[in-house]
């Protein structure tokens, strides 16, 4: 498993298979956006921690294959992703 801060305040634990890539970020308040992008895969998010917003804690997201999205952090909060 590797660590890495990929963007400021973004501080992420990662692990690849073969086919997909796992992540667990603990985003700290005031953290960088994630620009705008898309992959040509899905991707998944699991907020497991946080202030309820548009996301918040214990909802799940699907980004289809192929679909510009970007994040916003509005607060502290942990995050589980897989793409």
């Amino acid at each position: 498993m590797l660590a890495g801060e990929p963007l400021p305040g973004w501080s992420g634990r990662f692990l690849h298979s073969a086919n997909m890539t796992f992540a667990l970020y603990d985003i700290a308040a005031g953290a960088a956006p994630l620009h705008e992008h898309q992959h040509e895969q899905e991707e998944v998010w699991h907020i497991v921690e946080g202030e309820e917003q548009v996301l918040g804690a214990g909802c799940i997201a699907v980004v289809p294959p192929d679909t510009p999205h970007s994040v916003r952090p509005l607060g502290a909060c942990r995050a589980v992703t897989a793409d």
